[in-house]
């Protein structure tokens, strides 16, 4: 049965005084929001969620630790700190995700004057070393993801499930975490690399591209509404997405076409105009290069 820790300080209590939880939580937060499910699953187990939450930083907040009983990962969304994990220093700002665990000392403090606010969850089990790693080649490690709703999104989820306290928190939360690691590992940026213009000129591009998608009609459009070539855009994307821009582009736009073909009343020559396609035929070619069929078979389907 989930212990659930819904704020940190009950009303009346004396600041600073946070309701009890497990030994490795810090004291100094002035809100938080927790879950704790199975403190000691069995050995045999392959994945489960030990507890999680929310936690906004007091100025004073400070954590030292030798070692960590389980696998974590904590997710930054406001404030600044400093982070060290092993012999490892590391700047933490909005955006920042990081993961350590068992045999990894841990020093983490906030910024007085900007307390930092931000999300973890601890899980064990036989495959957790194996899962982590899918996005932290070294367990001890960080970086920053590119969508950090996303992210803040799934954290809320485990918080909402891990509360509910019924026989499927359990299951719930082990299935969201592995989701968690694979959308951290499809969106992550190493810090030292998420510091460079190259990586601040591909983010540019890509909030344009994801704002103005339905507009765009090339990649020559995009490159040069954002100020770059299309052979630097192509580099850009080929090295933080793994991906063409054009795939990206192509992706949005047709997300939105199959948004849109869920209307029975919709042309399919109609929704290939609003997308900037001059020629349906073109438009079609491009829909099954992204879902595999037609945009009329799609509509078959639904």
């Amino acid at each position: 049965m989930p212990i659930i820790d819904s704020k940190a300080e009950r009303p009346g209590a004396p600041r600073g005084k946070p309701e009890a939880g497990p030994e490795f939580f810090s004291l100094q937060v002035r809100e938080a929001k927790r879950f704790y499910l199975d403190l000691a699953p069995p050995a045999t187990v392959a994945l489960a969620v030990v507890s999680g939450g929310y936690e906004r930083c007091a100025a004073d907040y400070a954590i030292h630790r030798p070692s960590f009983p389980y696998y974590s990962i904590e997710f930054v969304v406001r404030g600044k700190g400093q982070l060290r994990l092993g012999q490892a220093g590391f700047a933490l700002s909005p955006g920042a995700v990081f993961s350590y665990g068992p045999g990894i000392s841990q020093d983490i403090a906030t910024d007085p004057a900007d307390p930092l606010t931000k999300y973890f969850v601890d899980f064990t089990g036989t495959r957790a070393d194996e899962l982590l790693r899918q996005f932290a080649p070294t367990l001890g490690s960080t970086g920053r993801v590119s969508t950090p709703g996303e992210i803040q999104e799934i954290f809320d989820k485990l918080i909402e499930n891990g509360q509910r306290a019924t026989r499927f928190s359990a299951p719930l939360c082990a299935a969201l975490v592995e989701y968690l690691v694979l959308k951290i590992a499809e969106c992550q940026t190493p810090a030292e690399v998420a510091q460079t213009p190259a990586f601040a000129t591909y983010e540019r591009c890509r909030r344009h591209i994801q704002t103005h998608y339905a507009r765009l009609k090339t990649l020559a459009d995009a490159a040069r509404q954002c100020h770059v070539d299309p052979a630097y855009l192509c580099r850009l994307f080929r090295r933080y997405a793994q991906q063409s821009p054009y795939q990206f582009l192509m992706r949005l736009k047709m997300n939105l076409a199959a948004d849109r073909l869920q209307d029975p009343g919709m042309l399919v020559k109609k929704v290939a105009a609003e997308l900037g396609f001059d020629d349906p035929f073109h438009f079609s070619r491009a829909f099954k290069q992204v879902f595999g069929v037609s945009p009329e078979a799609f509509r078959r389907l639904r």
